[in-house]
């Protein structure tokens, strides 16, 4: 064969060859990119998910037993468990009524107010992400997550009544409350289409990273309303109602301290950046609100006091609640 020919061909091998490989490896390139995205997003959602589901824990041990045994040593001895009660109550009660009809009118499509009935008996709240909502965990993990902020709304509201209202007239009265009060305003702050919530489709925006509106506005107002209404206690201000025990209220404010930073850096609903911004406002306002308080009585009293840290700690809690993830 001519040698000219003979270098033609070794010549288009030489390229046949460089060019094939070079299409294989993109192509392998590629599935390799998609693998590695699909497992990252995999990691990332199982990240998110296990943190979520940690916060709804520490949310539910604000209730019991944090709410608990705050409340609980506020109270006169004699009614210390029924005080008590009332809390585990809410655990229990708002949890059976979330299941059958509050989580969907607080989260269904609906009307500006008021979510829809599409979610009853948690119809279609599957372990797939609904990306409205988060788009990184199930949501039955968003659902149960919520279920706690609507389990210690009312617990918070008992605290006005403690000691004046029956156990079955107060469960009655909350479980009305739940459905008329909370759900709507959760719709209209954080569910689709929700007045408040311009994000999803509402009219107006409003900025309540973890509840401030939701939970603490309607709850403080709900309470005050009810104490107005129910008057004062049989015997007050001629007989002295001391807390029974500062002990059992000191630990239940430990307790809820450290059970909101589920309350509040849970709000972000992942565990990234957002989450720990979040944590570290939780902990200065309410560490910042405690020393203040402290201060205040140390200026006014000659000396700090057990009952006025906490008090300080809690009111500093709340009043960083909605803004938590913004500052």
């Amino acid at each position: 064969m001519h040698p000219r020919i003979v270098k033609l061909l070794l010549a288009l091998a030489f390229c046949t060859g460089s060019l094939f490989p070079a299409s294989a490896q993109t192509a392998a390139t590629a599935d390799q990119i998609a693998k590695l995205q699909t497992q990252v997003a995999a990691a990332q959602s199982s990240a998110d998910n296990a943190w979520m589901l940690v916060c709804s824990a520490l949310v539910l041990m604000m209730t019991g037993p944090g709410l608990a045994l705050f409340y609980g040593g506020l109270v006169r001895k004699k009614n210390v468990l029924a005080t008590m009660m009332q809390s585990f109550a809410m655990m229990a009660i708002v949890t059976v009524l979330w299941a059958l009809v509050t989580y969907s009118l607080a989260f269904d499509s609906g009307t500006s107010f008021i979510g829809g009935l599409h979610h009853m008996f948690l119809r279609g709240v599957g372990l797939a992400p609904d990306p409205d909502y988060a788009a990184t965990i199930p949501l039955q993990t968003f659902m149960v997550y919520q279920l706690m902020f609507a389990i210690i709304t009312p617990a918070l509201v008992t605290g006005a009544f403690a000691e004046r209202m029956k156990f079955s007239a107060m469960a009655l009265f909350l479980v009305l409350w739940s459905i008329v009060v909370y759900s709507p305003m959760a719709h209209m702050v954080w569910g689709k289409g929700g007045l408040l919530n311009a994000a999803l489709g509402g009219r107006f925006p409003t900025l309540d990273f973890a509840g401030g509106t939701v939970v603490h506005v309607t709850s403080g107002v709900s309470a005050l309303v009810c104490a107005l209404y129910l008057g004062k206690r049989v015997g007050y201000p001629k007989e002295a109602m001391p807390p029974h025990s500062v002990v059992l209220s000191f630990i239940g404010a430990c307790l809820l301290w450290v059970g909101w930073f589920g309350f509040n850096a849970g709000s972000a609903l992942g565990s990234g950046t957002l989450a720990t911004s979040a944590f570290v406002n939780t902990h200065f306002g309410a560490a910042g609100a405690a020393l203040s308080w402290m201060l205040a009585e140390w200026i006014r009293n000659g000396k700090p006091s057990a009952l006025g840290g906490i008090s300080g700690a809690v009111a500093g809690l709340v009043a960083i609640t909605p803004a938590a993830g913004f500052v």
